[in-house]
């Protein structure tokens, strides 16, 4: 067990110190420049009521949206305190509107404008009274412009604005730099420019059967604690079979006999606290078949590296002399799955884009991003387009206040008819992935594809639609595809000691080839809702992919990872200013006999 001051209960919080928020900063890579950058954190801590958690939870999302690096100053602290924590502290709920509550369609959301429009003209000539909400200055002798009913209409064409009560665009957005700025480059191109053939001869497909795939929705909230255990004992038990064959060990032991020899045990990393996983706090929880479930604390002090997360299955050697806590001497590490062998590889290059939502600034919903991507994919008409939601983020501000005219489905129905008629002179294979920040979606994982069964009868054969995760095939190509950010999930839970990857990103992209699996975080955050019955057939990895495709908050790459292109994309915004997106050639070349990665070149765009 752990050291009882290394606990973190929830009856005792951790208290504010200069190490604890540096600590939390580090697990994002933020660091400090300046001597009073630290006790700075701590009288924010102190002044605005946070723990170093909320507080460096707090300062990634401000870094990240106004894209100012990962060094914090003095300056930037201060600007970081007047525009979020005392927005934050003096922020009052709004009351709800109940005239947009519920469901409507487009006669009774005509009548809902009109009577906005009859309100706001009595507004013009009553006085507001003391507890009325506070209205713009507006008079009868300078009207407030009449909105046009085109753009406001339900009946109208899709516009960026339509559905948004402010018409005006981010300004930030509008005035963003350096467009089309490439920042990330692998490989190298053949030709001055990156274009496809718009889809010509290629057809994405899932890989695997039928039911090997997730296709439908399915019923969930009803699984059991039985249930998820027997998954996870069958998960370390075909792994186990797989490190054993691998590194050809004998038969694992019992982690819960006496052993004064060294003994090779198998289980998942745990915690034995209720905060982050640490040094002190690791235990392993053992098979079924050897341990029957049991649990041992593990001495690493022996171990020269390691990286480990709970959830992680793994083979230990060491000794275990009382029979409660393994010495451990050895890590066996995973081993990943066999690539794809086509029985008929296509040498013809295709380009693929992937972009990630949200597909609006943070400000307004206005879907400028996405109108400027569309246009990027009309001039450079690639082979196949990866969009990942959300495509109406549920924490947009404007969402979470129901502030919208009309429901979520309609305004994710016509987003993708603006998408999907946007694209139709280019002639690109669609590829749409779900994410959990989808308002109108199912909140679970794994996560069922969309359903649109009133799409164009010309553009079903270039629109798909699939689930997250998801292993997709293009022309032999096997690509891995999930919305879901594993990267900022397992980022804060990975612990490592003078591992020969220094870098985190790659040690996290190893475990997840390693480990067979789209998440193999367990507990997983709590912004993920997993329903543990469907995660072993739709959130394993069938092969290792040729490319993984994993967009994450966390700044962009394009990694080489034994043998797998990984690469993220980024997000298309960024709060109030322009994200960026991803593009890749794919060719595969198998003459010789041996294999060559099938990502010729990859590149990081900013929109």
């Amino acid at each position: 067990m752990a050291e009882p001051e290394q606990l973190q209960l929830p009856e005792e919080p951790e208290p504010v110190s200069a190490e604890a928020v540096l600590r939390e900063l580090r697990l994002f890579e933020l660091r400090c420049q300046g001597e009073d950058v630290p006790d700075r954190l701590v009288e924010l801590c102190l002044t605005h009521g946070l723990g170093p958690v909320a507080l460096a939870n707090e300062l990634l999302a401000f870094v990240t949206s106004k894209n100012l690096g990962i060094e914090l100053s003095s300056n930037g602290l201060h600007a970081f305190e007047h525009e979020v924590l005392i927005k934050r502290s003096s922020r009052v709920p709004q009351k709800r509107d109940n005239r947009y509550s519920g469901l409507h369609d487009v006669h009774s959301l005509q009548e809902l404008l009109d009577e906005e429009e009859e309100d706001e003209l009595l507004a013009a000539y009553t006085t507001p009274s003391k507890n009325s909400q506070k209205r713009p200055n507006s008079t009868p002798e300078t009207p407030r412009p009449k909105r046009s009913l085109s753009s406001r209409s339900p009946y109208a064409l899709f516009s960026p604005s339509s559905f948004s009560p402010s018409v005006t665009p981010s300004q930030k957005y509008s005035a963003r730099s350096s467009r089309g700025e490439v920042v990330v480059s692998f490989g190298s191109i053949q030709g001055p420019s990156w274009s496809g053939q718009g889809g010509r001869g290629c057809t994405p497909r899932l890989f695997g059967s039928p039911e090997e795939n997730l296709t439908k929705a399915y019923k969930f909230m009803f699984q059991k604690a039985l249930d998820t255990r027997e998954v996870l004992l069958w998960r370390i038990e075909v792994l186990g079979d797989a490190l054993k064959s691998h590194h050809h060990l004998e038969d694992f032991t019992s982690l819960s006999l006496p052993a004064q020899e060294l003994v090779t045990v198998l289980g998942q990393i745990g915690c034995d606290a209720n905060g982050k996983l640490n040094a002190k706090s690791v235990v392993l929880e053992g098979d079924q078949e050897h341990s029957s479930g049991g649990q041992v604390p593990l001495d690493l002090s022996e171990l020269r590296e390691y990286s480990l997360f709970p959830g992680q299955v793994v083979a230990l050697e060491g000794t275990n002399s009382t029979g409660r806590r393994m010495v451990v001497s050895k890590l066996y590490e995973g081993v990943p799955l066999p690539f794809h062998t086509p029985p008929e590889p296509t040498s013809e290059q295709r380009m693929v884009l992937v972009a990630c939502g949200p597909y609006t600034p943070s400000d307004s919903i206005s879907y400028d991003p996405l109108s400027d991507l569309l246009t990027v994919i009309a001039r450079d008409r690639p082979d196949v387009c990866v969009l990942f939601g959300p495509f109406l983020d549920s924490k947009h501000e404007q969402v979470e206040n129901c502030q919208l005219l009309g429901s979520f489905s309609e305004v994710f129905k016509l987003c993708l008819k603006m998408i999907i008629e946007g694209t139709r002179s280019a002639g690109s294979q669609l590829v749409f992935v779900p994410s959990a920040r989808d308002v109108h979606h199912d909140y679970i994982y794994p996560q069922p594809p969309f359903c649109c069964p009133e799409l164009p009868k010309d553009d079903k054969q270039r629109v798909h639609f699939v689930s997250d995760p998801c292993t997709l095939e293009v022309d032999g190509v096997v690509l891995g595809l999930t919305s879901t950010d594993l990267l900022f999930h397992m980022g804060a839970e990975e612990i490592s000691s003078s591992s020969s990857i220094s870098d985190r990103f790659t040690r996290i992209l190893k475990h997840i080839l390693t480990q067979r699996s789209y998440y193999p975080l367990y507990p997983p955050s709590e912004e993920l809702n997993v329903d543990y019955e469907s995660f072993y057939s739709y959130a394993s990895l069938p092969v290792t992919p040729d490319v993984l495709v994993t967009p994450s908050e966390l700044r962009y790459f394009v990694k080489d990872v034994l043998g797998c292109v990984c690469i993220n994309p980024g997000r298309l915004t960024k709060g109030t200013v322009g994200g960026t997106y991803g593009r890749l050639y794919l060719q595969r070349d198998d003459t010789g006999g041996e294999r060559k990665s099938p990502c010729v070149a990859a590149q990081v765009v900013k929109i």
